[in-house]
């Protein structure tokens, strides 16, 4: 991926960032901690940026818009939403979508453009990639089609979990009961 910024996309990043403040006031503050990060280096949306580098994550929703596919991530050995890297690609969105698509093996996905919710998680060091930042923006993606997936070499398994049951449960991961949360008031 090309990973010069073109100043639309930057542009385009900071106006959904400036939105998704106005949606959710009450993580204005971490809007702004992204935005900062967007315009600290050229290398942010790539893994070269040591110090952290966004990423993109799914929330993968069921036609009946009741349950997510989680995938139990085989480095981080947790139940969570599919999400990956930018490699170089600056459309958050198109990273989402095709993370989703590919973590899953599901096809007739369709991608929200406005973020859902934002996560800034700290990735312990593993072999010679030291710990960092992932700056995930997270987006909700609808499984228009069939709902059969296929396990990928990144997860021990997935599985299609109740959002209620997400939002209920204390042993979820915070950022999980968060977005099962926000989902609710979507409803």
């Amino acid at each position: 991926m090309d990973s010069s910024a073109s100043p639309s996309q930057t542009a385009s990043l900071h106006d959904a960032l400036v939105r998704y403040a106005q949606r959710w006031p009450e993580e204005a503050h971490l809007a702004r901690e992204f935005a900062a990060f967007l315009d600290e280096a050229s290398t942010v949306f790539e893994r070269i940026h040591l110090a952290g580098h966004f990423t993109a994550s799914s929330w993968l929703v069921d036609r009946g818009g009741t349950r997510v596919l989680l995938t139990h991530h085989r480095k981080l050995e947790r139940w969570l939403q599919l999400g990956g890297h930018a490699d170089g690609d600056r459309d958050l969105a198109r990273v989402a979508l095709r993370e989703a698509e590919e973590e899953s093996g599901l096809t007739g996905l369709r991608v929200e453009p406005e973020i859902f919710d934002l996560d800034r998680h700290w990735i312990p060091e593993r072999g010679d990639v030291p710990g960092h930042w992932h700056w995930d923006v997270r987006y909700v993606v609808h499984a228009e089609g069939g709902e059969a997936y296929v396990v990928s070499e990144e997860s021990h398994d997935l599985a299609w979990r109740g959002i209620e049951e997400i939002a209920n449960d204390p042993t979820s991961d915070e950022s999980m009961r968060r977005m099962a949360g926000k989902w609710k008031t979507r409803s």
